[in-house]
């Protein structure tokens, strides 16, 4: 029992240890926890704990020789990957100085989620406004021969948004993923040689538990930030957490842009 109950805790806390931290993709998944809708949640929550299983297997099995080798393709890596922070950083400032605006990559869904009937069925009370259509013959009218009915809303727009914001959220958790160079070093390399060193199947118990810790982390911060929510009921708390992330991503951009 202790030969695979050990491995596996210290997989799983040697995973902890190196997932939880401030970079991009746990400020990402912060903010879209908070703001998101739990279908958007779970969709970047499985892409990240799902790529992180990836990589740690690639470890495993001994793609990290194969990582070394290709230095040219880290660098190209890790070009793309300060360009896309960078931009997400200033986006975050612009939303951290105006709040309401610099939404790319994080669309709003809030207006989705407030009243999803209203975007069903239009307005209501006094804001409904009858419209008048010809009524088919041997229908019941009004007076004037055509009958009181109320549009529904188009909810094309709607859907649209919706599925903008999904994809949206999606294509910036995978960039936030795959563009980071330090990625491949902390995970393929860094991990794939831990669990190497272990002895026998010792090896595939450690990989189980830092993947254990990867899918618990992931989905502990992106459904457990929904506890923040009435904190980030007041506009200022927003501006707080975007004004952090933009320093976040700016730091994070610059250092790779540098070589750090």
């Amino acid at each position: 029992m202790n030969a695979t109950l050990l491995p596996a805790l210290l997989g799983l806390g040697t995973g902890l240890a190196l997932i939880i931290a401030i970079g991009a993709q746990n400020a990402y998944l912060l903010r879209l926890g908070i703001d998101g809708n739990p279908r958007t949640v779970l969709a970047v929550v499985l892409v990240c704990a799902f790529s992180d299983a990836a990589l740690i297997a690639a470890g495993v099995v001994g793609i990290g020789g194969l990582v070394q080798a290709m230095p040219a393709a880290l660098v190209l890596i890790r070009f793309l990957g300060a360009g896309f922070l960078l931009v997400y950083g200033l986006l975050a400032a612009y939303r951290a100085l105006k709040p309401g605006r610099g939404e790319a990559l994080v669309p709003a869904e809030r207006e989705l989620r407030r009243d999803p009937e209203r975007e069903e069925h239009g307005p209501r009370g006094a804001d409904a406004t009858p419209t008048r259509r010809p009524t088919p013959p041997g229908t019941p009218t009004g007076p004037g021969g055509t009958t009181a009915t109320r549009v529904p809303a188009a909810t094309s727009g709607a859907g649209t948004r919706g599925r903008a914001s999904l994809r949206a959220a999606i294509l910036t958790a995978l960039a936030l993923t795959w563009l980071n160079p330090h990625v491949y070093l902390d995970t393929v390399l860094f991990l794939g040689s831990l669990a190497n060193q272990q002895v026998g199947d010792a090896r595939w118990w450690w990989s189980g538990g830092a993947l254990t810790a990867s899918f618990v982390w992931f989905f502990a911060l992106g459904f457990g930030a929904r506890l923040l929510r009435p904190l980030f009921a007041r506009p200022g708390a927003w501006r707080v957490l975007d004004g952090i992330i933009a320093v976040v991503m700016l730091a994070l951009g610059l250092r790779l842009a540098l070589g750090g």
